[in-house]
């Protein structure tokens, strides 16, 4: 049975991108485009790992990792931004967010991560920087 990860990302594009690279891995894939539709999908898949955009119109990224971390405080969340606002890593990292991927990012070094996170049980790398 394939591990399931949910991308959550307002851009089309980027959804589209991690959903095919993460299948061919192997993955099953959840593309979400806003928080109603990620948190939905929380409750309906037992996921193994969520990428999440912080800037998302309606409920951002921040919003919907505090209500991932109320339900389910230790699912694997790697956030992404084009920012790179060093407030919303640290917001995040104090969320327990695994990773961190600055857009554009490296698709071999994303594939890499997912690899580490989900396939390992025991990894105590918890924090990456992709740019």
């Amino acid at each position: 049975m394939a591990k399931k990860i949910m991308v959550v990302d307002d851009q089309i594009g980027i959804r589209f991108l991690l959903k095919e690279v993460l299948e061919r891995d192997g993955y099953e894939v959840f593309p979400c485009a806003n928080g109603k539709e990620a948190l939905a999908t929380i409750r309906e898949q037992n996921l193994s790992l969520v990428f999440l955009d912080m800037k998302i119109p309606g409920m951002d990224g921040m919003e919907i990792l505090i209500q991932i971390r109320k339900s389910l405080p230790n699912l694997k969340v790697a956030v992404m931004t084009a920012y790179g606002e060093l407030v919303t890593i640290c917001e995040a990292v104090e969320l327990n967010a695994i990773g961190f991927f600055t857009k554009p990012f490296d698709i071999d070094e994303l594939s890499l991560f997912v690899k580490k996170e989900i396939g390992e049980e025991d990894n105590d790398e918890r924090l990456y920087e992709v740019e």
